[in-house]
């Protein structure tokens, strides 16, 4: 499979399928085209991609299905065809005759010679190449059994793949898969990218994005609202000079809570990742018990286990939660620090275990600079519902907390997503690598250094995930994602925000 990646050449902007479906004609129209003429050039741009894909490919299996997904894929194979390849096409209705645009197409591929055969494994074996036009993006219920085998068969398969608009079973809004769905090698999508290309299973299954807007984006644009943003580290501008005569207390003082007894580590990473992020000054405030194992090797690090109110009056922001625990100490320390920021309006980041804090709480609390960091559990023990309904619609969830909590809401992933009340994004980096201990409590003490440097919450938020992500990709693509552990990131953050 190729890396699971978006070009960083795609457009930032994200739509839903029903906002592509009802603006493509008029799009069309005003561009001076018709749908059929958009048909004809999706095929085209599917046998573009093919050929970057598999460039030898001589055996091309392309799979159909009744809706306009299926006309694609008749214009690809007659493209196919005509470039001599060897070309097998299989519905998964061959007998069936289709209408308007799809069943013009279908008439063209019949017209040049074509077949239209019945799905058969040995087709699947003898192909180079498997061009997935089975189901686009009007499903919205579980994959049908006749197309749940093909796809089953797909999937265990070591063919290259590459799915139009979307892998065949995908919902295009929350990337859930309905059943059964194509592990894609490229997803080609067109007009608009779908958002639920872009995050958790959508991204897995869609694997490369490619996108091309057919010549309409610029008439679709002015239609249609997008719905989310990709970030990507190229949106941001360095980070400006410092001056000659600047000093410590010139970049922040951070205050950083958490490391109960036993649980060190996390608090550590966190503190080390924010002094490597360009903090001034960084205070821990741990367990007694864990005081020599934070302080340890890390002299930059000012670490204590008393005088709590004196060392957040000290402080210019805050970050709560990693190795915090839920004991009385944490529910103590839990709510001397928000009662402090919620007074003095200091930017908070609530991590880990303070999530699950808060999470318990019969009252809100509401914090100006605020930002919310959970992964799938946590959202879902915040917002009363299980990791499946999270995992299931991850932009309505992040949407959710960010409301219900008036804070940013970072909901951690594959594709994290950021919102905040009323704009989503969702950033492009990052890599399976980073699913390891402590990555998380690296972001949190990025984004709480970006913070103490006099970021806005904003974009501290935007650009503290975008640089963790992609400090995960410059360390994948150095060592490989395996074996990553949070500390390799210290190298590559620095080195970022230096670039």
């Amino acid at each position: 499979m190729l890396d699971n990646q978006i070009a960083t050449s795609l457009p930032y902007k994200l739509y839903r399928a029903d906002q592509v479906r009802d603006n493509e004609r008029t799009a069309a129209e005003n561009s001076g085209c018709d749908m059929f003429a958009l048909m004809q050039r999706a095929g085209a741009s599917v046998f573009r991609q093919s050929e970057q894909l598999v460039p030898d490919a001589q055996s091309i299996l392309v799979l159909v299905g009744q809706g306009n997904n299926a006309g694609d894929g008749y214009i690809a194979a007659t493209h196919f065809k005509n470039a001599g390849k060897q070309v097998v096409l299989c519905a998964v209705e061959p007998e069936r005759e289709l209408n308007g645009d799809a069943g013009r197409a279908q008439a063209y591929w019949l017209s040049t010679g074509g077949k239209i055969e019945t799905y058969s494994n040995s087709y699947l074996e003898q192909a180079d190449l498997v061009v997935d036009a089975l189901l686009g993006t009007g499903i919205n219920s579980a994959v049908r059994k006749e197309f749940s085998l093909i796809i089953d068969n797909l999937n265990a398969s070591d063919v290259a793949v590459i799915s139009i608009d979307v892998p065949s079973g995908l919902d295009a809004n929350t990337g859930q898969a309905l059943g059964q769905c194509v592990q894609a090698d490229v997803t080609l999508t067109l007009v608009g990218i779908k958002i639920g290309l872009t995050t958790g299973a959508g991204k897995q299954f869609c694997g490369k994005l490619a996108f091309d807007d057919l010549g309409i984006g610029k008439a679709f644009k002015s239609l249609a609202k997008s719905c989310a943003s990709v970030l990507t580290i190229e949106q941001f501008d360095s980070m400006k000079p410092r001056n000659i005569n600047s000093h410590k207390g010139s970049y922040g003082r951070l205050l950083c809570i958490g490391g109960n007894k036993g649980t060190a580590g996390a608090i550590r990473l966190s503190s080390e990742a924010a002094l490597r992020s360009g903090a001034g000054m960084v205070r821990t405030y741990v367990h007694s018990s864990s005081v020599v194992q934070v302080s340890a090797g890390r002299p930059e690090l000012m670490v204590t286990d008393e005088g709590l109110e004196k060392a957040l009056e000290w402080s210019t922001c805050v970050i709560i939660g990693p190795g915090l625990g839920q004991d009385d100490w944490a529910e103590e320390a839990f709510q001397m620090a928000l009662k402090h920021c919620q007074h003095h309006c200091k930017p908070l980041v609530i991590d880990a275990d303070a999530l699950n804090l808060l999470s318990k709480q019969a009252t809100a609390y509401t914090i100006n600079d605020c930002i919310l960091t959970p992964h799938s559990g946590e959202a879902a023990r915040l917002l009363g519902v299980s990791v499946e309904d999270i995992e299931g619609e991850r932009f309505n969830y992040a949407r959710q907390c960010a409301q219900r909590y008036h804070a940013l809401c970072v909901l951690k992933g594959a594709g994290t997503i950021i919102d905040n009340e009323s704009t989503t994004w969702v950033c492009a980096h990052g890599n399976p690598g980073l699913a390891t201990a402590g990555s998380g409590d690296v972001l949190s003490g990025i984004l709480g250094a970006l913070l103490a440097q006099g970021m806005s919450t904003e974009l501290a938020c935007k650009y503290g995930v975008t640089l963790h992500a992609k400090a995960g990709d410059e360390v994948a693509e150095t060592y490989g994602q395996r074996g990553m552990i949070a500390s390799d990131l210290f190298a590559a953050v620095r080195n970022l925000l230096n670039q």
